[in-house]
């Protein structure tokens, strides 16, 4: 007996171990990326330097870090029955633009079988627990909430407005009730500012995937994201599971309601077909994104146009090819952002600026995604 006592204690000290154990994975994610950008634009007065109209067709070769991450996850048994959960995630540019870790998501959470779980820190939107079987494209490409042009030279390109992610904030993911095909996911984000102009936030995303190949969710965010409205909603077709193809196709619908503006309208379309020619998994994709009223500025439009494919190189290991194209016709004011000389004359900033006029990018590119 006294054996076995033995036997199960250290058994439950091998488990608890375990638990306790934070894992540690991230993605580097480097490209070799192909840029053209014609920009011909009217920029506004700053300080110490006068408005100027800007006409560049420039193009260059770039070495870029596209979303790659670090992070430590892990959860440990606190009862019988839940579980403390937690994440510290943070984005880092392997290139070296950057030289500073930007937070991800970061929290520290519950997780009953119960009652659910529920995280408590800085968390993304719920808006995009809709997305992901719409957004196939990669690298350069993968620019939902892209709302600037970066530089007086080269852009960015311009497309519809994505959740953020949200400090100070709650978010509970419902347990499964009866084995219904849905998941409610809700978010709470506390506004600590203590200003007239700030508003406590709050959304909701709720999805159905009943294993049929058809699936679908829609999300509402308010005061989150944006200052305002986002309402998404999403439709997504497997034709694996209905006409044995490997093909699934999704639409994504959006508005943006922003606060003493106009509403932005996005669309996004996108098929992505699994390639059975090649020794290891392989995959094309098409994707179309088109905006009205970029950021709720009436007459600000952008059509985006993107192709490309990925190659398991190994479990862990992506190779990417893409090419796109983006053209925005900016009629009202959009942000720029450029360098500037100083009113003193003497250093060189970074500011913020408006402008009118049309953006052009081209972009080619190829890289490797690594998980660790």
């Amino acid at each position: 007996m006294k054996k076995l006592l033995l036997a199960t204690s250290v058994a439950a000290l091998s488990v608890s171990a375990a638990n306790a154990a934070p894992q540690v994975y991230g993605k580097a994610f480097l490209a070799l990326d192909y840029v053209n950008a014609d920009l011909d634009v009217q920029m506004d007065a700053i300080e110490g330097v006068e408005g100027q109209r800007i006409q560049n067709d420039e193009d260059s070769v770039q070495v870029n870090s596209h979303i790659s991450r670090l992070g430590v996850k892990g959860s440990e048994a606190a009862t019988a029955n839940t579980d403390i959960v937690y994440q510290l995630e943070y984005s880092i540019d392997i290139d070296g633009d950057r030289d500073t870790l930007n937070a991800r998501d970061t929290y520290l959470g519950l997780a009953n079988d119960q009652y659910g779980q529920v995280r408590f820190g800085r968390n993304y939107s719920v808006t995009d627990y809709v997305l992901n079987s719409v957004a196939v494209n990669k690298g350069y490409w993968d620019n939902l909430g892209a709302s600037s042009l970066n530089g007086g030279n080269v852009a960015e390109a311009l497309t519809l407005t994505d959740g953020s992610r949200v400090n100070n904030s709650i978010i509970w993911f419902a347990p499964k009730y009866n084995d219904l095909p849905l998941d409610l996911t809700l978010q709470y984000g506390a506004d600590e500012t203590f200003s007239d102009n700030g508003d406590s936030g709050f959304g909701a995303a709720l999805n159905y995937d009943a294993g049929t190949g058809i699936s679908g969710g829609v999300a509402y965010d308010k005061d989150m994201s944006i200052d305002g409205d986002i309402l998404r909603g999403v439709v997504s077709v497997d034709m694996s599971n209905i006409v044995n193809l490997p093909l699934t196709t999704s639409v994504l619908y959006q508005e943006a309601d922003y606060d003493g503006r106009s509403t932005e309208d996005g669309l996004v379309v996108s098929a992505k077909m699994g390639l059975d020619n090649f020794a290891r998994p392989a995959s094309a994709y098409i994707q179309y994104n088109k905006t009205e009223n970029l950021s709720g500025f009436s007459g600000n439009d952008s059509d985006q146009l993107v192709i490309g494919g990925q190659y398991a190189v190994l479990n862990n290991l992506n190779a990417h090819l893409y090419a796109g194209y983006n053209s925005a016709d900016l009629d009202n004011d959009t942000f720029f952002v450029r360098d500037a000389v100083a009113a003193d004359n003497t250093d060189d900033e970074f500011v913020a600026v408006r402008g009118k006029g049309d953006a052009d990018v081209v972009v080619v590119g190829a890289g490797l995604e690594y998980f660790f």
